[in-house]
């Protein structure tokens, strides 16, 4: 409820000839400007035009401090403006918000049973029948001494086994700590991924963009014979825009920036004209289109292989352009490792964890980044099968597997792992795989989310093993006779209510710090 109340009825909106009208968060459409005062909330997703402030992302990152947001800055719908008046252009309404996905997956979550519930309803309708058969029987029994005590025997044994303490015991637990973990900033899409999770022993990262940052530099440059840097920036900057890997998105960014720094005219969006644009996963993009002279040109970017580029005595990460006549250029990438990487991997070691890493990158990339975090585990050249085989080889040797990843060309592996997490800037792209999000795009909340999730199993066994002591001290005392029907109920309601309050223990947020101990 407190996600699902964030956005505003209504919003004041520029009109044409200058002035704010006030109209109904229905009638938003892209490109809309809005007004937005301190205290209210943005209704879209959208880049601020005018004036300074702080926001509160809370309830949809996770982030508890109130982050600063100036002209320029994109915030998100259901963010809250605390402090400044602001005018803000909206780029996404409705459903292609990200306020609307968090909304979405929150709801699948609820509808989702996990395995433990499925469990306790198929043990509540034998038990029910049985129920039914014993509270007969008694009456059936106690006949003879009088019917009126034979019927108060019989609701005595009816309400007493009433089976909500048992039914309580799964759900209370896990959606108690669903929402614990989502408003700390993971959002769990399947209830089972906590059962799962509780039982990893292997957690697994893919590389780039999860543990390292989404921003690369280009350390050096290598051209073919012939090809000017301009031309090479030009080609990187025309191929890259169309890829979502992050060594893609960021390259795109800096070729951008420095045609702007050079003052050279801005690149005309889309593709070219008879351009067909074919992305491999796990390799790069290829494009192709007809030459004047009949034949086809075509462009590679990605991988040195992929690329068919020369190999490069380098442990940098590298990327490569290709057309028809081979190799065109290759650039060297100096990567930056997420400032938390290293502690979220030495709190999983000193919580038994094995970790490994398994990226499409070039081997002495992966083992340069696998090295500097203690991971001694790893493989290099992985394409989105080759990580899928890998996962499957450690199931197969009896291991629970955890995926960590940012969900790039990483759909088959997130699905194919006993439970996986995806960063929230991939959300839009993971939602059908992903069973965790990590909204906050950070690792912090890793460990302290598995420790969560033992929690959450120890409390659901609780909860089953009062629930069935409860019915296998009570009944007797029903049928007996020794328990009178205004004690069942009684009994029945202080189960059910201490099956919830043993659950709501876990619907404590999760800590701040980046380590639970």
């Amino acid at each position: 409820e407190a996600v699902l109340n964030r956005l505003p009825d209504s919003v004041n909106r520029r009109t044409a000839d200058g002035h704010w009208e006030r109209v109904s968060i229905r009638r938003l459409a892209v490109g809309d400007v809005l007004e937005v005062l301190p205290g209210e909330a943005f209704a879209g997703d959208g880049t601020l035009l005018a004036g300074q402030t702080q926001v509160d992302e809370a309830l949809l990152t996770g982030e508890s401090r109130p982050l600063t947001r100036q002209a320029g800055d994109a915030v998100i719908a259901g963010s809250h403006n605390l402090s400044g008046r602001v005018e803000l252009r909206v780029e996404q309404v409705g459903a292609a918000t990200r306020y609307a996905q968090i909304v979405a997956l929150m709801e699948s979550a609820s509808v989702h049973k996990p395995a433990m519930a499925e469990l306790a309803d198929r043990l509540a309708k034998p038990f029910l029948m049985g129920v039914l058969l014993a509270s007969a029987g008694a009456a059936i029994a106690w006949w003879p001494q009088g019917p009126g005590h034979a019927v108060m025997v019989a609701v005595a044994v009816l309400v007493v086994t009433c089976p909500c303490a048992l039914s309580l015991a799964t759900p209370a637990a896990m959606l108690a700590a669903a929402g614990a973990l989502a408003r700390s900033g993971v959002l769990v899409r399947h209830l089972q991924a906590l059962q799962s999770l509780s039982e990893v022993d292997t957690v697994v990262f893919d590389k780039t963009g999860t543990l390292t940052l989404d921003s690369f530099g280009v350390a050096r440059l290598h051209l073919r014979e012939g090809v000017s840097p301009d031309l090479a920036w030009q080609l990187a900057e025309r191929m890259a825009a169309h890829s979502l890997h992050p060594v893609s998105r960021a390259m795109a960014a800096q070729a951008r920036q420095r045609r702007m720094d050079q003052g050279q005219a801005a690149e005309t969006e889309g593709l070219p004209p008879g351009w067909v644009l074919t992305e491999h996963p796990g390799q790069g993009l290829h494009a192709q289109w007809p030459l004047s002279d009949g034949n086809v040109g075509f462009l590679r970017w990605g991988s040195a292989r992929f690329c068919e580029a020369p190999e490069l005595a380098s442990d940098r990460l590298q990327v490569s352009l290709a057309d028809h006549k081979g190799w065109l250029a290759t650039f060297e990438l100096h990567e930056t490792l997420r400032p938390e990487a290293a502690q979220v991997v030495a709190a999983l070691h000193r919580r038994g964890l094995s970790v490994q890493v398994l990226s499409g990158d070039a081997e002495p990339a992966v083992a340069e980044v696998a090295g500097s975090l203690g991971i001694t585990q790893f493989r290099g050249a992985c394409s989105p099968q080759d990580k899928l085989q890998a996962i499957q080889v450690l199931q197969e040797q009896g291991h629970k597997v955890a995926m960590v990843g940012d969900g790039l060309n990483d759909g088959p592996v997130l699905a194919g792992a006993d439970v996986s997490f995806a960063l929230g800037q991939a959300l839009a792209l993971t939602q059908s795989k992903a069973d965790m999000v990590l909204m906050s795009g950070r690792l912090d909340l890793l460990e302290q989310t598995w420790v969560r999730s033992r929690q959450t199993l120890r409390v659901v066994r609780q909860n089953l093993t009062w629930s069935v002591a409860y019915n296998m001290a009570c009944v007797p005392l029903a049928l007996l006779g020794w328990l009178p029907a205004w004690a069942a109920g009684l009994g029945m309601a202080l189960s059910s209510l201490l099956v919830v309050l043993n659950a709501l223990r876990l619907s404590a947020a999760l800590a701040p710090a980046q380590s639970v101990n």
